[in-house]
C-alpha cells in the first residue's frame, strides 16, 4: 500500500461564495466535510492548511488536524509547501491535495491518484475523465488536459484541445474522434520535496495566461503523470446553486 498524506488548502474569501470553507453542510462546515470525505481514503493523516482563524477554529472543533499558514500564497500548492513544511513531513512522503470545496470527492480517487505518482515513478500526479459534452469542450471554466503515450501530460489548457480543425471549420458539435478529450480534475499528488521545490520554482508565463498553476511543473520540464478515471467526478461548490445540491445529497 502506498503510504500517504491528505492536506486540504482551506481559505475564508470566495468571490463567487463568500465564506465557503464555513457554508453549513447539515450542521458541519464545509471544510470539515472535505476532511470527513477524505478520512475514508487510505490517507494516514488528513490536515487542512488555512490562513484564517475562524476556519482552524471550526476545524478544531470538529476535530479535524489543522495548521495555520501566511495569507500571501498565490496558490494551493504553494500554501501546502508551506505546511508541509511546518508539519516536518518527510521529503520522500507523498502528500495529495484535495480540494477545500470537494465534499463529494470519491475517496478512491484519492487513492489512485497517490499510486499513480509511485506506477510512473514521477514527483508529481493528477486525475482527468473523459469529456462527453460539446458545451463542456469549449467552456474555458473546463480545464482540458492531454497526454503523451506514456499517460503523462502534455499541456493542460482553458482551450479546446486537441483542437478538432475539420469538424470546427464546419461548425459540428462534435468532440475529437481520434483520441479522447479529457476534463482534468483539480487533485493532485506530490513528493514533500517536491513541493518545496515547486515554492522555489519561477512562475512560468503559461501559467500566467492560463490562470494554473500545473503549468508550472511542466514548464520546468517535470512530467505529471495522469489517472484517466472513466466517470466524471461529483462538482465542487463554487456557487450558492452547487452548494444546495451538495446540501441535498448529504440530506439523502
Amino acid at each position: 500500500m502506498t503510504e500517504f498524506v491528505v492536506l486540504i488548502p482551506a481559505r475564508l474569501s470566495s468571490s463567487r461564495l463568500p465564506n465557503k470553507a464555513l457554508a453549513d453542510i447539515h450542521g458541519k462546515p464545509m471544510v470539515v466535510r472535505v476532511a470527513e470525505q477524505a478520512a475514508k481514503s487510505r490517507a494516514a493523516r488528513i490536515v487542512v492548511a488555512t490562513d484564517h482563524q475562524d476556519i482552524a477554529d471550526a476545524c478544531a472543533a470538529h476535530g479535524v488536524e489543522v495548521v495555520m499558514t501566511s495569507d500571501k500564497h498565490e496558490s494551493g500548492t504553494t500554501r501546502l509547501a508551506e505546511a508541509a513544511k511546518r508539519l516536518n513531513l518527510p521529503q520522500h512522503l507523498i502528500v495529495v491535495n484535495v480540494q477545500g470545496d470537494e465534499p463529494l470527492i470519491n475517496p478512491e480517487l484519492i487513492d489512485r491518484t497517490a499510486e499513480v505518482l509511485v506506477e510512473h515513478n514521477v514527483q508529481m500526479a493528477t486525475a482527468a475523465h473523459p469529456l462527453a459534452d460539446f458545451s463542456e469542450f469549449i467552456n474555458p471554466n473546463v480545464v482540458k488536459v492531454l497526454l503523451d503515450k506514456n499517460r503523462n501530460a502534455i499541456y493542460f489548457s482553458r482551450a479546446p484541445i486537441p483542437y478538432p480543425r475539420d469538424t470546427m471549420r464546419e461548425n459540428l458539435p462534435d468532440l475529437p474522434k481520434e483520441t479522447p478529450a479529457l476534463r482534468h480534475i483539480g487533485i493532485y499528488a506530490y513528493r514533500t520535496g517536491f513541493l518545496q521545490r515547486y515554492a522555489e520554482m519561477n512562475v512560468s508565463p503559461l501559467e500566467n495566461i492560463e490562470s494554473l498553476e500545473q503549468l508550472r511543473v511542466l514548464w520546468h520540464g517535470f512530467p505529471i503523470a495522469v489517472e484517466i478515471t472513466d466517470h466524471a467526478p461529483a462538482a465542487g461548490v463554487d456557487t450558492q446553486e452547487d452548494l444546495e445540491r451538495v446540501r441535498a445529497v448529504f440530506l439523502g
